[in-house]
């Protein structure tokens, strides 16, 4: 038993270390930027996005909606040649966890309407406080989820992306595109892959559990939706399920 029980913590320090991954590099064709992660505070959403990071289903992915002053959104499409957009494989939703409020910097999941557990692969940058006004991100549909911050000199590259021209089409619309006119619209040009935003990779570049400890995001007191219960993260996970096999190993050495 002493064997089994120094394998599973070896196990579960291996687990903890990589779900507490919390800084990710998201290079995109038009530059780079970061996205601090809140691991220890939104655990199952992080371990979520984490999953689609490290299968690389976030690389090649193009960002499908642009609206000035709101958000940038990506994470859930690829283009393959021609529109419509081809939709990125998901796993199942996850549960809300809507702790922090929708800042201007802050990175959430995006979700169904009128489904507050419905948050899969797509995620949005808020280009400016959303929490309340006509918004309302963080009440309405239960609040969004923002599961990190993106870095100074990262926001202004989402700026630069949202001050591309957009473009709607039958199967998208406020498309962001480059090297792309309203006269090209106009005559129906073909689109071509480097007209659009694309996700190259992402990559974790800091694994410390402690990297978002400096942030000071701002609470959301506003929603009322479904959180997650913090013995939901992966590590604790891990560490709940060691220690019962402890008290179990314990219970039998009594016998």
């Amino acid at each position: 038993m002493k064997t089994t029980i120094k394998t599973l913590m070896a196990v579960a320090l291996l687990s903890s270390s990589l779900a507490q991954a919390t800084v990710v590099e998201v290079t995109t064709n038009l530059g780079k930027f970061e996205i601090n992660l809140f691991d220890q505070t939104t655990p199952v959403t992080v371990q979520n996005f984490l999953g689609y990071v490290n299968s690389g289903r976030y690389d090649g992915t193009v960002i499908h909606r642009s609206v000035p002053g709101f958000v940038v959104q990506g994470g859930g499409f690829v283009f393959v040649q021609q529109l419509p957009l081809t939709a990125v494989a998901t796993n199942a939703a996850i549960i809300n966890e809507p702790k922090w409020s929708n800042v201007r910097a802050t990175i959430a999941m995006a979700k169904l309407g009128g489904n507050p557990n419905s948050a899969t692969n797509q995620w949005f940058i808020n280009l400016a406080d959303n929490s309340s006004g006509g918004p309302k991100l963080d009440s309405q549909n239960g609040g969004f989820t923002v599961f990190g911050q993106i870095n100074a000199q990262g926001m202004e590259v989402i700026d630069a992306i949202a001050g591309l021209p957009r473009f709607n089409f039958p199967s998208v619309g406020d498309l962001p595109l480059q090297n792309y006119t309203a006269a090209d619209r106009d005559d129906n040009k073909a689109l071509v892959a480097s007209n659009f935003i694309t996700i190259e990779s992402m990559v974790v570049v800091d694994a410390r559990a402690d990297s978002a400890a400096s942030l000071n995001p701002v609470p959301n007191n506003a929603s009322n939706g479904n959180t997650a219960a913090p013995i939901s993260a992966g590590s604790l996970g891990w560490l709940s399920l060691l220690l019962s096999l402890v008290v179990v190993s314990r219970r039998k050495r009594t016998l």
